[in-house]
């Protein structure tokens, strides 16, 4: 693939991501503020004090400011898989550009979010204490890197295992492998119990459910369009290509 091509890819990732943002946008503003809205309510109403005015009013955060969240995010995304898209087409097996966009985006979801979502999930404001809010970011994105890192270890080992074991099996056997290790991760790093006394259940089910949808919106939508990118353009690179290849052998034949 050449650098004319991954440029392509990159922006067409760009765009898809920014598209996918859009979608989820719209989830997040109908699913996720209503329990932020009631998390807030309850910080308050439980507070002794109040310091001063917010810097960033409510209103602001809940339209501008989820807007730019959301869609910076989705920019981001999209540009990262597309190149994570160069580098597994014809890599992972006999997939088109939809198929292996629809994987990269599955095994993004996964690795990126599932799988350290399981096993520090997002909590609503007011839940967790603020003195361990370094330590648990911390572990979170050391939860991502160990996820990341299996996957792509679990994709190696599946392949240099099809050849003896046919690839059914040696896709299960890597599935087996990165459990297996994910959950000694899990096991091994500190877990968080810190919701506050009184603290509504619901809401916090409800505001992990939203956040849970707003990334499977991203990923999906951002796979399905990426696709439909990624094979318009290289199907019509191959065809361009093809063109010229004919093109003297047909004036050849001509003469």
């Amino acid at each position: 693939m050449n650098s004319i091509s991954v440029r392509a890819l990159l922006l067409r990732g760009m765009l898809a991501g920014l598209i996918a943002g859009v979608v989820a946008l719209v989830v997040a503003y109908t699913l996720g503020e209503g329990p932020v809205d009631s998390a807030i309510a309850f910080e308050e109403s439980h507070a002794h004090e109040h310091g001063g005015e917010e810097l960033v009013s409510r209103a602001m955060q809940s339209t501008a400011g989820l807007a730019t969240g959301v869609l910076v995010f989705g920019l981001a995304i999209g540009g990262i898989a597309a190149l994570a898209f160069c580098v597994a087409l014809g890599r992972i097996g006999r997939f088109g550009p939809r198929a292996t966009a629809a994987l990269v985006a599955l095994g993004a979801l996964l690795s990126v979010y599932v799988v350290p979502y399981l096993k520090y999930p997002p909590n609503p404001p007011a839940v967790g204490d603020p003195e361990t809010i370094g330590k648990r970011t911390t572990l979170y994105f050391l939860m991502i890197l160990l996820s990341v890192l299996l996957t792509v270890a679990a994709v190696i080992l599946g392949k240099r295992l099809a050849p003896r074991l046919g690839n059914w099996n040696a896709s299960v056997a890597a599935a087996v492998a990165f459990v297996a290790a994910a959950g000694l991760a899990f096991a091994f790093l500190p877990s968080f119990n810190e919701v506050p006394k009184g603290f509504p259940p619901t809401v916090i089910w409800d505001f992990r459910l939203a956040t849970l949808a707003i990334q499977v919106t991203v990923w999906t939508v951002f796979g399905l369009v990426f696709g439909h990118f990624a094979e318009r353009l290289l199907t019509e690179g191959t065809a361009t290509a093809d063109g010229r290849n004919t093109a003297p052998q047909a004036a050849a034949a001509a003469n």
